[in-house]
This record gives structure tokens, sequence and C-alpha cells, in this order.
């Protein structure tokens, strides 16, 4: 038995990732982060933290925009490994996500083939054995020669482990969630011309939602769960300045003081944290030392991506700015 942080895991073979220096402990996973340029809250490093040591699959859900995918990028960096990203969509099924066979290429074996086979065959003397000749010659077909390995299966072929991202998995349907349960339960898959196909290193898993629908309760069982929410003032102006080194203070402290505000108002989309970063770089692209209310009126687009929400937020420009500048 191992201890890591008072917790006692049970002894097993050795795992490259968490033996990584910077899973250590859940203030090294915290350190090693924002070394990569992710500052990542305590609740944030002690998932990642415990999705590593327990071999789980971590499900990261909350609004688009909150660095939800940025987490597995910031992770894969940290570790020095590969980042393996599938996109899921509606109609995702197992082909496009784990293995598909080169058909060009078994096309092509075929037409060789025509030119021997009646040599092949020529010693056989019976059906019988001219048939499993053929069968031979068949198993080639689908040997790894002509295997199409997708993002699932090249993660779990990964020696030295890979980072999976299963970006938005709430836009797949519920029969893909019910492929993937096979895969995150035991780090293994099948495939019947080839046998089973096992993870030599499991990988770190990452899904992500953004909510869009309910994922079933067999799929969340078999993930940690954790939700990144909107970052609350102190947090969004160190993200802000870890992005763009050399910010003014006073000035990232009103820019993100004028998001907080407009985060409280009934819009049809919030700003993200991504957003609020394209925001000051914008700010800073026009040589703005101060947050002016003219200047904010001609970049309030880069904030808020409905005009709807423009229109609402327009006629209360002066003052959202003149209470972001008395903070």
């Amino acid at each position: 038995m191992s201890k890591q942080n008072g917790t006692t895991l049970p002894a097993s073979s050795p795992r490259p990732l968490v033996d990584h220096p910077a899973f250590a402990s859940v203030e090294a996973v915290r350190a090693g982060l924002e070394d990569v340029g992710y500052i990542a809250s305590i609740r944030i490093s002690t998932a990642l933290y415990v999705a590593a040591h327990l071999e789980r699959p971590l499900l990261v859900e909350g609004a688009a925009g909150v660095g939800k995918t940025e987490l597995a990028l910031s992770a894969a960096k940290l570790l020095g490994l590969p980042l393996i990203r599938m996109q899921c969509y509606e109609g995702l099924d197992e082909s496009r996500a784990l293995y598909e066979w080169k058909y060009g290429k078994q096309l092509l074996y075929t037409q060789i083939l025509k030119d021997t086979i009646g040599h092949e065959l020529g010693g056989a003397p019976d059906l019988d054995s001219a048939l499993v000749r053929l069968r031979g010659l068949g198993d080639q077909f689908f040997s790894d020669d002509f295997l199409e390995p997708r993002p699932l299966l090249r993660a779990l072929r990964e020696e030295k482990g890979a980072v999976l991202l299963i970006d938005e998995v709430d836009k797949s349907d519920e029969a893909f969630e019910a492929f993937l349960l096979e895969i995150l339960g035991s780090y293994q898959v099948s495939i019947p011309e080839l046998g089973v196909v096992s993870a030599k290193t499991p990988p770190l898993v990452f899904l992500t939602s953004n909510n869009q629908r309910d994922l079933g309760d067999a799929l969340k069982r078999r993930c940690l769960h954790l939700h990144v929410p909107l970052p609350d003032s102190a947090l969004e102006r160190e993200i802000v300045a870890s992005r763009i080194p050399g910010i003014d203070e006073k000035l990232n402290r009103a820019l993100v003081d004028f998001v907080q505000a407009l985060r409280q108002k009934e819009l049809r989309k919030n700003p993200s944290i991504s957003e609020t970063i394209d925001w000051a770089r914008a700010l800073l692209l026009l040589n703005a030392d101060e947050l002016g209310a003219e200047v904010v009126r001609d970049t309030l687009n880069v904030l808020l991506k409905f005009e709807r929400d423009i229109e609402a937020v327009l006629p209360e420009i002066d003052e959202l700015v003149a209470n972001a500048r008395a903070h």
C-alpha cells in the first residue's frame, strides 16, 4: 500500500501519469497548471489530482468558455503527453471514434492478389484445402496494416500514456454513451478481427459537457464530476494577468468589475472568461489605458454575442463604467 496526501492507495504496477512530480500533491498540481498558464482553483486541482490517482475519467461541466477544454490542454502540456482530442457531435458512431478499415488499401491489395491467387491455389488437392488457403489470405485484409485508428484507439495504444479529451460529449447520443462505458470502465476495447486491445498506460481522460442535455446515470457513475463555474473577481483578474502579462493592474480591475456586473444582468448569454480575455486584448490593441464609456461601446460586441443583449446594456454603459472605475 502507498500513501498520497494522507490517502492510502492500493499497490499497483508503475503508473507514469501519477509518478510525475506535478501530481505529488494537490498543491503541486495547482502550481504545475499555473506554470503552463492555467490558473486553477483548489477544487479543480483536487479533482484532477484524484482523477489521475484513481484512474477515473473526469467529467467537466459548465458554461461554454469557462476553461473546460483548456484544462485538458494544460494537463497534457504539464505532463508532456500527446493530447488526443475527439470532438463529439450528433450521429458520432464507433467507426469514427474507435477505428475503421482502410478500404482503399484493401481494394488495392485485392487487385494484387488476383495475379497470384491462381498460383496459391494451384497445389490444393481439394476444395476444402483451397478454402483454408483463401481464408488465410483473407485474414490479412483485417490485420493491423489495414487498420485506421481513431482517437479512442490511439489513446489506448500510446505506450507512455496520453491525455484523451472527449469534447462536448453532451452533443452525442445515448448509443454513443453506452459505447463509451466499456472503454472508460477498463481502458480496453474488443475489435472482432484483432481481439482485445488494452491500454498499457491508461490515458488521463477528460469529458466536457455544456449541459445541452442530461447525460446518462451510467456514464456519470463511471466518471468523477467537476463543475467549473464562472470565476469570481479575484480569480478572473489573476487569469487575465496570467494570459496578458504586463496589463495595467488598474485597467485589469476595472474591466473585470465591468464584466462581473454584466453577469448580474438578465442576458441571453453572459460573457465567459475567454471573452473577458479577448476583450482585454482588444482594449490593449486600441491603446486604452483606462476603461472609458466610449471604448466600451465600441468593443461591447467582443463581450456580448447577441444584439439584443448589446441593446439592453447600452443605456447603462455610463453607470456601469463609472462603478467599475470607482471600485
